[in-house]
């Protein structure tokens, strides 16, 4: 995977991830910039295609650590970002915990496609490769599966937004949401 797919491919998730642990959008946008001249000076030395995720939210998570160390804000740091003593596949694996019941919800095929490509790693371009599809079909497929999947989210909570967009706060609407 060459770095144009690559970040075409995680971009979103991972300015989402920087989202949730720096509040101002221009401070994310800056350490997307770093990490994609990381990843360009680096990405020669991930051998297999399964630790490319991973790989990407280690340089994240460090990115973020790195910035808050710039900032010398060791206040904030310790209220805000105790996150970071996490490992990162803790973190997926925490994320994944709770998405996979969501997930299962969904029919068999868009159930299969998002537990492959956004629970095991696997890239949209490999799916569709291994499947036999088109990869325009398959983005087309991935899109309406996950909006089927935030369609479950919303009938089951109530969220509450920051201005960026990202999940501050949530209410069930009811007792039958797990």
């Amino acid at each position: 995977m060459n770095l144009q797919q690559l970040w075409q491919e995680y971009q979103t998730a991972l300015r989402g991830f920087l989202h949730s642990k720096v509040a101002n959008s221009a401070d994310v946008e800056d350490i997307l910039q770093e990490m994609l001249i990381k990843t360009h000076h680096h990405l020669g030395e991930v051998h297999q295609q399964s630790k490319i995720k991973p790989w990407l939210f280690q340089i994240a998570n460090n990115a973020v650590i790195d910035f808050y160390r710039k900032r010398g804000s060791t206040q904030q740091r310790e209220a805000d970002v105790t996150w970071y003593d996490e490992d990162v596949s803790d973190v997926i694996d925490s994320f994944t915990a709770c998405l996979e019941p969501f997930i299962k919800q969904l029919p068999e095929h868009q159930r299969l496609l998002l537990m492959a490509i956004e629970l095991e790693g696997i890239s949209q371009k490999d799916y569709a490769e291994q499947n036999g599809i088109s990869y325009s079909t398959l983005k087309s497929r991935v899109k309406k599966a996950r909006e089927l999947l935030k369609k479950q989210f919303d009938d089951c909570c109530h969220f509450e937004l920051d201005k960026n967009g990202n999940v501050i706060d949530y209410q069930r609407k009811g007792a039958s949401c797990r």
